[in-house]
């Protein structure tokens, strides 16, 4: 099981992804360019001292993801998706994907992704927190896939 982030925007965001990849024992690719200089002093401060503890591998571009990537089924999260979660059935080798918080992903990178999954919400609701919406899917995917059992 694998994280990956495309383009990210909130440096917020992306420690508290480094946060999450961190204590769930998780790889995370980022797939560049970010908005945002990696080194800003805000993705310190939300990944806090985890940044050592998480395996981070940084992708310069779409293409260098797609042609460095482990094997794997590639899952989008996205608002579009045509498979409801939690109607799926993960598997190991899945990398869950989440577009960018301000854009979501290209059409090309949409048509990319193995699944498109979505996470049903209150009439009226646009989306999740794009952190928020990953642990949640995470967590079901560790939890189908006894993730969790190495963990302490």
């Amino acid at each position: 099981m694998r994280l990956a982030l495309y383009q990210p925007d909130i440096p917020q965001n992306l420690g508290a992804f480094i946060r999450l990849a961190a204590c769930l024992g998780v790889p995370l690719d980022i797939i560049e360019p970010c908005g945002f200089p990696l080194d800003d002093r805000r993705i310190r401060r939300a990944a806090m001292d985890y940044y050592s503890l998480a395996h981070v591998t940084r992708h310069a571009s779409w293409q260098s993801f797609r042609q460095d990537r482990p094997a794997g089924r590639l899952v989008l999260l996205t608002t579009s998706g045509a498979q409801v979660f939690p109607e799926i059935a993960f598997r190991l080798d899945d990398i869950l994907l989440m577009g960018r918080e301000s854009a979501g992903v290209p059409p090309d990178v949409h048509e990319a992704a193995d699944l498109r999954l979505r996470i049903p919400l209150q009439p009226g609701a646009r989306s999740l927190n794009v952190a928020l919406a990953a642990t949640v899917v995470l967590s079901e995917a560790l939890r189908q896939t006894n993730g969790f059992a190495e963990l302490s």
